[in-house]
């Protein structure tokens, strides 16, 4: 189930509708990963103790480093809440592989991520028909 952050409140209704009911595949982005997370819930760290302006800050930290990706990367969150194990899954679509690479390696510096993120295994792979796939991985 696709949602909007809570975190996510002046945001355009027209960005909002992007997020709630997107177009997939992106058009000219074909490379993808998902993965599961969860807000950690440590003795040390637990995203769920801090106020809520400490972890709307944070977001719009992690917001702001996501937005330099702008035009490569393309995100979706959907909600699991209560369906499995993990609170969302997100969906990165990308138009290179290595975008998809660079986003995650530069994310996980973001303190929203390093001290409260909590990560699945990650699934990666192009979407296409077989031949575009092929040509894509021979390239």
């Amino acid at each position: 189930m696709t949602e909007v952050s809570e975190y996510a409140a002046g945001m355009p209704e027209a960005m909002l509708n992007q997020r709630l009911y997107p177009t997939l595949p992106p058009e000219g982005m074909s490379a993808f990963c998902f993965y599961p997370m969860s807000k950690r819930r440590g003795e040390v760290n637990n995203w769920y103790a801090l106020d809520y302006d400490a972890r709307d800050a944070l977001m719009r930290g992690h917001g702001a480093i996501g937005r330099t990706f702008r035009g490569r990367v393309l995100q979706l969150v959907t909600g699991s809440a209560g369906l499995d194990d993990w609170e969302w899954g997100v969906t990165l679509f990308a138009v290179h592989v290595d975008d998809l690479k660079e986003c995650v390696y530069t994310m996980r510096y973001d303190e929203a991520t390093t001290l409260y993120g909590d990560f699945g295994p990650f699934y990666t792979g192009l979407v296409g028909t077989l031949d575009e796939v092929l040509d894509a991985t021979l390239a």
